[in-house]
């Protein structure tokens, strides 16, 4: 017998036992059901008569009350009349809404609510009104027709009373039946139940040994199957192209891949049962700090976890790499974490190829600013050197005055120009304070004569001064471009929005928001259609052709994300409402991240 027959067969006495008490729960289940809806009718009868007896009781306290107003013509009287009145409708409609009447319930309550609106309407408040007026209230038959109606109305009473107390006595006699019937049919079960689990388990028994010995046999071939698998498994590990390393509940290093030891520089002799941090050693690529060890951040967590970006991979050698990794814990059956596993990757060349593009971006953009910066020159020089050749060939006097303050003029705006150049590079390794309306003015004096010669007219809405903490350079880089990409879009005729909104600091759900300010920057050009908008911030994804390198908003959003600001666009296309807004939100006192792309 195999090991899985015997399982079976141990699963079958298990479950036999199981499926009789589960057959026996059922119905005992069933008869108790039953039992209970018996004993809910009983109450539904229960409720039926008390709710009878208490409307006859207001019916009594009603006609009462007008007995004694009609003898005495005394208003107190009317006291128990009017209370009955009042909760009368009530309990008429509770004892209506009790459930379970039969058809002839219902007629017995119909006629009786038609009866007592009769004897109220024809009866009570006749009379009632007589004795207001000062008339007499002895009239024989009118008091004989009274005491009919109100006959009939107990007569109706008493036969809803009646027919529950009858349906309550025929459901109690059913509920004892109910009882015994149930009590002789779990005997009879139980007794079958047991004699069937005896014979079937008398005969799996047989089976028992015969099943052990092939058990035996069957862990036997399992285990060389568990150590082919397990060879497997390492083979499979080798194999991977990550670095892999396994460290037990302690944290020390069980196993490492030939990936990892490549990567770090240890043998795994050197490294085997070595605290992990001693072996992986990683730092801060910008501030040098030592990265919170991947299998205390899991033991903290208790979950997978990736590295923070910029980490640094420092070998054996003292070499470093970029790297990525992430950790997770390895778990037992019972869900106890009895290890963990860190798996990381090399990824300088990644790294590398990213700050190229980076450079590549900075390059453009210093490329396309110095031409900017030299039209802008040029233009007050040349009106300089034809101010001097006017009053070197013959200007009179008058004229050289006037040539020569034309000529300070153009003097001035070619030593403005050069100052704003100047703050493209003066760049500190800390964050300075930046004033949003003056850096956005240098931009737009910069860029004066490429706007002005694609025929977009720029409207600015600024307030007196907002300063933020920043990256002067990268703040202008990033509002370049956009006010760029702005007026290439709207093209000639087309008119860019530049505004400034402050941002007060607020609480609004319970989600604090940091004081700052947000540049907008709009244009009436065609619009950014939908599916373009999913991807504008992706690395060389362009709308403008062979024009654009696709770079300028991924390095923007960059740039805001270092400062631990906000990018965001929003665009219309259609033929009314066409345009583009992006808007950048830049806090006051941001936790500006170094490192970030």
């Amino acid at each position: 017998m195999e090991h899985s027959t015997f399982k079976r067969i141990l699963l079958q006495v298990f479950l036999l036992p199981v499926f009789a008490l589960l057959v026996m729960a059922v119905a005992l289940y069933v008869d108790v059901r039953g039992s209970n809806s018996t004993v809910d009718l009983i109450q539904q009868s229960d409720d039926r008569i008390t709710q009878a007896t208490l409307v006859a009781k207001l019916i009594v306290d009603e006609e009462s009350g007008l007995r004694g107003y009609q003898t005495t013509s005394d208003q107190r009287f009317l006291e128990p009349y009017n209370k009955a009145q009042v909760l009368l409708q009530t309990q008429l409609a509770a004892l209506e809404n009790v459930p379970g009447a039969n058809q002839s319930q219902k007629d017995h309550l119909q006629r009786l609510q038609d009866g007592h609106q009769t004897w109220q309407v024809g009866f009570a408040e006749p009379l009632i009104a007589t004795i207001k007026a000062g008339g007499t209230a002895n009239d024989v038959e009118q008091n004989l027709h009274g005491k009919a109606l109100m006959d009939d109305i107990r007569a109706d009473l008493d036969g809803i009373i009646h027919e529950a107390q009858e349906r309550r006595n025929r459901r109690i006699d059913r509920w004892h039946l109910q009882v015994r019937t149930m009590l002789e049919g779990i005997f009879v079960l139980a007794l079958v139940m047991g004699v069937i689990i005896g014979l079937f388990t008398r005969s799996r028994l047989h089976a028992v040994s015969d099943a052990y010995r092939t058990s035996v046999e069957t862990l036997r071939l399992q285990t060389n199957e568990l150590f082919e698998s397990e060879q497997e498994l390492r083979t499979t590990l080798a194999s991977i192209g990550d670095g892999v390393i396994t460290c037990n509940a302690e944290g020390r290093i069980q196993m490492m891949n030939p990936v990892a030891l490549e990567l770090t520089g240890w043998t795994i002799d050197e490294a085997r049962n070595q605290p992990l941090e001693q072996i992986f050693h990683i730092v801060n690529e910008t501030t040098r700090a030592i990265v919170e060890n991947p299998v205390d951040k899991v033991k903290r967590l208790d979950r997978v976890v990736g590295l923070a970006n910029h980490t640094v991979l420092i070998r054996k050698d003292c070499t470093e790499l970029h790297i990525a990794d992430s950790g997770a814990p390895i778990r037992d059956k019972t869900g106890r974490t009895a290890g963990f596993v860190l798996v990381f990757r090399d990824i300088t060349l990644e790294r590398r190829t990213q700050d190229a593009l980076l450079a590549s971006e900075k390059l453009a953009v210093a490329g396309r600013l110095a031409a900017t910066i030299a039209h802008e020159i040029h233009n007050p020089l040349d009106s300089v050197s034809n101010l001097l050749y006017l009053m070197r060939t013959g200007a009179t006097p008058e004229e050289s005055v006037q040539f020569m303050s034309m000529a300070e003029q153009e003097l001035a705006r070619v030593t403005q120009i050069s100052r704003a150049m100047l703050g493209l590079y003066r760049e500190s390794k800390t964050p300075v304070q930046v004033d949003l309306r003056e850096m956005l003015q240098e931009i737009l004096l910069l860029m004066e004569r490429r706007l002005t010669d694609l025929g977009v007219t720029v409207h600015v809405e600024m307030p007196d001064a907002i300063t933020i903490d920043g990256f002067p350079a990268e703040l202008r880089q990033v509002f370049s471009n956009l006010i760029t990409n702005a007026a290439e879009a709207t093209g000639k005729g087309g008119n860019v929005w530049v505004g400034i909104t402050p941002k007060l600091a607020t609480t609004a759900s319970g989600i604090r928001t940091e004081p700052g300010a947000t540049v907008q920057i709009q244009d009436d050009g065609p619009g950014i259609t939908a599916e373009d908008q999913t991807q504008i911030f992706e690395p060389f994804f362009t709308t403008k052709g062979e024009h654009g390198t696709g770079l300028g908003l991924w390095v923007s959003r960059g740039i805001v994300n270092k400062h631990g600001g906000k990018i965001s666009v929003q665009s219309d296309t259609s033929e009314t409402s066409h345009g583009t807004v992006i808007s950048v939100f830049l806090a006051t006192k941001p936790t500006i991240q170094p490192g970030a792309d």
